[in-house]
């Protein structure tokens, strides 16, 4: 009898740390579809990727995505500003069928969205970081997202509906909270969606105290367009984005003097960021910077030295931003190297949109220029995708939600407008939508960036600005990739011209976009900027 005791002992003890064990192990869980990580950070223009091969700075995490998997270098996105772009990538549909067309207007999370879908195919789904949408989120199991644009430092969660403030540095607690989720937070027997967000690169771009220092000796090159004269492009000569004229000396470059005598227009703004710093950290901060206040007061540049130096101080700070961002993709991706997470695991990176770095003498985005048009795309899925490819496809924000459905073998809405990129990823089909469509609505604002709308084409990019003035403009982008030539009138593109125009107008037909939709959503826009609040 007690050798017979023993023994159902030891087989109950077995077979409780078979179980405990097979917990965690990938390949005993039942539910074999991928997990998915979407990393998006914001702001982040691909030149500031170095996979992209453009030497402005080292993202070696990153790039082991595009090493391991595929980089895209012609993806872009729908409406390039934060709310917008981010609402379309959830929903899979253009801003003009989505409702959340600008960055000021309520987004509805009653409307479907990739995460509720497969919530409800049996995904266990969390997102940590920034979403910048109005309201509590939808389709999450677990929620822990910045109110707004959020802060640098010391900044406030919301965590499943409740507001908490965290010491630290935003970037760093968006990564942990993230690892927390998924070491601890989630069901390890279901697959899982984790949208993992960064507030970083944004304006006004505040380093963490570990890389003040980078980049402190070099001067950057400006791009060759850095002093465009705009000619032939009113709208981007009407901009309010320029480093050399609207960079702010205190709350963009960190020239917060203790006497006060740079009372510039977001000095107030800056002091509410800065007031959020203890005392170690402002200590920190001020030992980086108050020298290099007190040296732009001792020898302030002038002219085009002045230009280089705002460009360098944007650079430095943007880039020391981006280092932080790198740094998180490591961990997370070690981490799922040390779980045995890797093999059946979608990983995503990418930016809400891309950004200007000085082409055109810019900061910001909106337009539909290359740079902040186009925004950096890697997936790695070992599983699936082969390593160390690159596509040229036209893909856009618009379709991940269906590319996720499809990999996670859930049927996506008849209304999805985007889709699947699947058959690239995997060289099954190299053929995909042949054009990319873009949509910008808020004007008058910041910026003062025109309403517009455009096709791009494997060559060619028609652009409409709009309601005044009304014009057109060109770009043959095999012979002008800086666009700095608008051949809208040029005799020798007019066939070119027709083609561009039916295809827009086919384009817009086929989206359900109309000028109607743009004068509804005009209307509505002035309104709501009119209304108090």
């Amino acid at each position: 009898m007690k050798s017979t005791r023993s023994s159902i002992v030891i087989v109950s003890l077995l077979t409780f740390l078979l179980g405990f064990a097979a917990h965690d192990v990938v390949g005993a869980r039942t539910d074999s579809r991928p997990n998915i990580i979407v990393i998006m950070s914001d702001d982040h223009a691909y030149q500031a990727v170095s996979a992209y091969g453009h030497d402005l700075n080292q993202t070696p995490n990153i790039d082991r995505l595009a090493n391991e998997g595929a980089l895209f270098t012609r993806a872009s996105v729908t409406n390039s500003i934060c709310a917008p772009s981010r609402a379309v990538m959830l929903t899979g549909k253009h801003s003009f069928r989505n409702g959340k067309v600008d960055n000021i207007q309520a987004f509805d999370w009653e409307q479907e969205n990739f995460a509720k879908l497969l919530q409800g195919a049996g995904y266990n789904t969390a997102l940590i970081g920034k979403i910048h949408l109005n309201g509590d989120p939808k389709g999450f199991d677990y929620s822990n997202v910045l109110p707004g644009q959020g802060h640098y430092y010391n900044p406030d969660f919301i965590e499943n509906g409740v507001l908490k403030q965290f010491p630290g540095y935003v970037t760093t607690l968006t990564t942990d909270f993230a690892l927390d989720w998924l070491r601890e937070g989630r069901d390890q027997e279901k697959p899982f969606l984790l949208l993992y967000h960064q507030k970083a690169p944004h304006r006004a771009w505040m380093p963490e105290k570990k890389y003040f220092d980078l980049y402190a000796d070099r001067s950057f090159a400006m791009p060759e367009n850095f002093f465009d004269d705009y000619e032939g492009r009113p709208a981007a000569a009407n901009h309010e984005m320029g480093v050399w004229r609207d960079l702010d000396l205190v709350y963009d470059l960190k020239m917060r003097d203790p006497a006060g005598e740079f009372q510039t227009k977001y000095r107030q703004l800056w002091e509410s960021h800065y007031g959020r710093m203890d005392p170690a950290q402002m200590a920190a901060w001020d030992a980086h910077y108050l020298p290099i206040i007190a040296d732009y007061k001792k020898n302030p540049p002038q002219g085009r030295d002045l230009a280089q130096w705002k460009f360098d101080r944007y650079m430095r700070d943007y880039l020391r931003c981006i280092q932080s961002v790198d740094d998180g993709v490591g961990e997370v991706l070690d981490y799922l190297d040390e779980s045995g997470l890797t093999e059946n695991t979608i990983v995503v990176y990418t930016s809400d949109q891309g950004f200007y770095l000085g082409e055109h003498g810019w900061f910001d985005k909106r337009f539909m220029y290359e740079e902040s048009f186009r925004t950096p795309l890697l997936v790695r899925y070992p599983k699936e995708v082969p390593a160390g490819q690159r596509s040229e496809a036209l893909v856009q924000n618009l379709d991940l939600a269906n590319t996720f459905l499809d990999y996670a073998g859930v049927e996506a809405p008849d209304d999805l407008q985007g889709e699947t990129f699947r058959a690239v990823l995997n060289g099954s089909d190299a053929d995909f939508r042949d054009f990319a469509y873009y949509t910008y609505y808020e004007y008058p604002a910041e910026h003062s960036v025109m309403r517009h709308y455009g096709v791009r084409t494997d060559r060619y990019k028609l652009i409409h600005f709009y309601p005044n003035p009304d014009y057109w403009e060109l770009y043959d982008l095999e012979v002008d990739p800086t666009e700095m030539n608008n051949v809208y009138k040029d005799p020798a593109y007019a066939q070119i011209q027709a083609q561009l125009h039916q295809k827009l107008e086919d384009v817009r037909a086929h989206y359900g976009d109309s000028d109607e939709l743009n004068q509804e959503h005009l209307d509505r826009y002035m309104k709501f900027r009119e209304s108090p609040r």
